[in-house]
C-alpha cells in the first residue's frame, strides 16, 4: 500500500489489494473510501471482496464509484456525504488515487481556496489544476476538465500510432493532428528476436520518443481513461477531455504477465526468461550463450499474441548456438504450445518441421502454461488433449522462455469502441469502425483476423490515412482504400537463414519478392539480410517518417468496400 496524505483525515492510493486492507489497519486507518467501479481491469479485487476484509478487520467502508473523468455533482456531494460519517483516518483509493484526490478537491471548493487545494494535491503527488478550473458548476450533470480540439486525434504512438501519422501527413500537409501516449521511448519490437540471439543490442532497437513524433504533430503524453464516441471526445486519466474529428485507436495490446502464477517474480533471474520485454532479450542471450546442458522450455500462449511465430524463433535461434556450441546433443528442447499446430497458416508447417527434426524439439500442442516456480525450476502446464478431460502436468526446466497472454488493453475492452473479444470493432477492408464511421483502428489492438506484426502495421497505416482523409474531404478519392490482412513474420530458423512467412486473411499466402530472390517456402539468406539489415532502416527511416515502400494500398469501388 502506498497512500498518500491530503489531509490529517484522508489518504489516497492507488488500487488496495485484499492483503493491504490489513496493513491499512495496521497503519492506523479505520475506514475505505472506494472510488474505482468494479470490472474495470480483469485482475482488480471487487468493492465487495475490499469491504469483506475491512469488516473482518474493524474498519468501515463507503463506495462512491466514479469513472476517469465523470466528476458529476451527484458524485461529488455522495463522496462529501459518506467521507464525513466514515470513521477517521481514512485512506481512499482507485486506480492511480488520482479520481479520489480530484473528487476530495471537488468536494473542498467551497470551504478552501483554489490555489490551497492545488497545492494539498500537488504535494500528494496529483495535479487537479484542471478539473477545479474546467468545473462547469454543482448543477452541471458533468463537470469534466476539458481540453483542446483536433481535427484528428491519435490514441498510441507505437508503430501503428506514428505510421498513421506520417502517412496523413505525406497525403496532406498541415493537417492538426495530436497523439497521446505517456512512453518516453519507442521500441523496434522486432529487433528484440535478433537481442536474444545476441545479434543486436538493446539499445539498437530503442529511441527517444520525442525524437519520432512527426513534425507539426502535438504530443499528449498522458494516458487515455475512456472513449465516449457518441460525444466525440477522449477523456484522460487526468481527467481533461480531448475532443476529436476523426480518431485512430492504435494503443497496441496488453502483454498480462500476472496471468501466470508466479511469473513476475521470477522473471529475469532463475532460468525465467521471454523476448517480449526488452529488458529481457538481453538475460534471453546471456542463457543461451551459457547453457551447457538440461532442460529448455518454450511456451507459446492462446491466440492471439503479436508475432505469432516470436516463441519458436526464440527456440530456433538458440537451438541452432547450441549446435554451434556442440551442446545440443546434452539438451532436452521442448515447445510447447497451448495452440492446436505448429503454425497457423500450414503451408509454412512442413519447412518449420524440418528444422524441428534436425534440433530434436518436442513438440506439445493443447499446453497452457498456467503457474510457474522459478527458485524451484518447476512450471505446470493446462494440457488439452483433443480428446478426455484437461489436466495440469508438470515439467522441470534448466531454462524457460516464456511468452506471456495476451490481450486487448483494459481501457479498450471496457470501451464502447471493442467487440465481444475486447478488441477495437472495424471493418476489417476499411479498418473503419462498424458502428462509429468517425473511429480507425491500426496495429495490435486492431479486431481484425490479421496476424498482430509490425509488418501488418505498415500495411494498414496507408489504408487509415486514405480512408480517414477521404472522410474528411481532404483528399478526393473515388475508390476507397482497403486491407488485404497482409502479415509477415520473418521466421529465425538458424543465424544467418530466414523463412519469409507472408500470409493475408484465411491464410492466403501472399509474397512480396519473386521465387528466384526469396522462395517464402525455403530458408533463406536474402531473407536473413532483409530481417537483419534492411526491416530495420525502413522501421526506422520509412514507416515512421511516412515514406510507403511496396505499401501501396489496393482499392475498390466505394460500394464494394463498405
Amino acid at each position: 500500500m502506498e497512500a498518500k496524505k491530503i489531509t490529517e483525515d484522508l489518504s489516497v492510493s492507488p488500487q488496495l489489494s485484499v492483503a493491504d486492507v490489513a496493513q491499512a489497519r495496521a497503519a492506523g486507518f479505520r475506514s475505505i473510501m472506494i472510488n474505482r467501479p468494479d470490472g474495470e481491469e480483469a485482475d482488480q479485487p471487487s468493492h465487495s471482496a475490499i469491504e469483506t476484509a475491512a469488516r473482518d478487520a474493524g474498519m468501515s467502508v463507503a463506495y462512491v464509484p466514479v469513472a476517469p473523468g465523470k466528476y458529476g455533482s451527484g458524485t461529488i456531494e455522495t463522496f462529501q456525504r459518506e467521507l464525513a460519517v466514515l470513521p477517521k483516518p481514512t485512506v481512499g483509493y482507485c486506480k492511480t488515487g488520482t479520481r479520489t484526490t480530484t473528487l476530495w478537491a471537488l468536494a473542498e471548493t467551497g470551504g478552501r481556496p483554489e490555489d490551497e487545494i492545488i497545492g494539498i494535491a500537488k504535494a500528494a503527488g496529483y495535479d487537479v489544476t484542471a478539473a477545479l478550473r474546467s468545473r462547469a458548476g454543482d448543477d452541471a450533470p458533468t463537470a469534466r476538465p476539458q481540453g483542446a480540439r483536433h481535427d484528428v486525434v491519435i490514441v498510441g504512438a507505437g508503430a501503428g500510432g506514428i505510421a498513421a501519422a506520417a502517412s496523413m501527413l505525406a497525403r496532406k500537409s498541415g493537417l492538426d493532428i495530436a497523439i497521446i501516449d505517456p512512453a518516453d521511448a519507442h521500441y523496434y519490437q522486432p529487433g528484440w528476436t535478433l537481442v536474444g540471439r545476441g545479434v543486436f543490442s538493446a539499445a539498437e532497437t530503442k529511441r527517444d520518443m520525442a525524437s519520432l513524433i512527426p513534425n507539426g504533430v502535438k504530443w499528449i503524453k498522458e494516458k487515455v481513461a475512456t472513449f465516449e464516441p457518441e460525444a466525440k471526445t477522449v477523456t484522460l486519466e487526468s481527467g481533461r477531455s480531448i475532443g476529436y474529428g476523426k480518431l485512430v485507436v492504435a494503443p497496441g495490446l496488453k502483454l498480462n504477465w500476472a496471468g501466470i502464477e508466479g511469473l513476475e517474480e521470477t522473471l529475469g533471474k532463475n532460468g525465467v526468461t521471454s523476448n517480449y520485454r526488452y529488458d529481457l532479450a538481453p538475460y534471453t542471450w546471456e542463457l543461451v550463450k551459457g547453457f551447457r546442458s538440461g532442460t529448455a522450455l518454450f511456451t507459446q500462449p492462446p491466440m492471439p499474441i503479436k508475432c505469432a511465430g516470436a516463441p519458436q524463433k526464440a527456440m530456433y535461434l538458440s537451438c541452432d548456438q547450441w549446435r554451434n556450441a556442440g551442446t545440443l546433443g546434452n539438451t532436452k528442447v521442448e515447445f510447447l504450445n497451448a495452440g492446436p499446430a505448429l503454425f497457423g497458416v500450414a503451408d509454412y508447417v512442413p519447412p518449420l518441421m524440418e528444422y524441428v527434426k534436425a534440433y530434436g524439439i518436442d513438440l506439445s500442442f493443447g499446453h497452457n502454461l498456467v503457474r510457474i516456480d522459478g527458485p524451484a525450476k518447476r512450471a505446470w502446464f493446462k494440457a488439452t488433449p483433443k480428446e478426455g478431460e484437461p489436466q495440469i502436468v508438470e515439467r522441470s526446466f534448466d531454462m524457460i522462455h516464456v511468452t506471456p497472454p495476451q490481450s486487448a488493453p483494459d481501457f479498450i475492452r471496457s470501451s464502447p469502441l471493442a467487440n465481444e473479444a475486447g478488441w477495437v470493432d472495424v471493418d476489417p477492408a476499411t479498418l473503419r469502425h462498424t458502428r462509429y464511421p468517425d473511429v480507425y483502428s491500426l496495429g495490435d489492438a486492431m479486431g481484425a483476423s490479421n496476424a498482430k506484426t509490425a509488418a501488418a502495421a505498415r500495411k494498414q497505416a496507408p489504408v487509415v490515412a486514405e480512408n480517414l482523409l477521404r472522410d474528411m474531404g481532404a483528399i478526393s478519392m473515388s475508390e476507397t482504400a482497403v486491407y488485404n490482412g497482409y502479415g509477415s513474420c520473418p521466421l529465425t530458423v538458424e543465424r544467418g537463414k530466414v523463412i519469409l512467412a507472408e500470409f493475408g486473411y484465411g491464410g492466403k499466402r501472399i509474397p512480396s519478392f519473386p521465387k528466384w530472390f526469396i522462395d517464402d517456402l525455403k530458408p533463406s539468406k536474402a531473407a536473413w539480410f532483409l530481417k537483419e539489415k534492411v526491416l530495420p532502416k525502413i522501421y526506422w527511416d520509412a514507416m515512421l517518417k511516412g515514406r510507403e515502400p511496396m505499401c501501396k494500398p489496393e482499392h475498390k469501388a466505394l460500394e464494394a468496400a463498405e
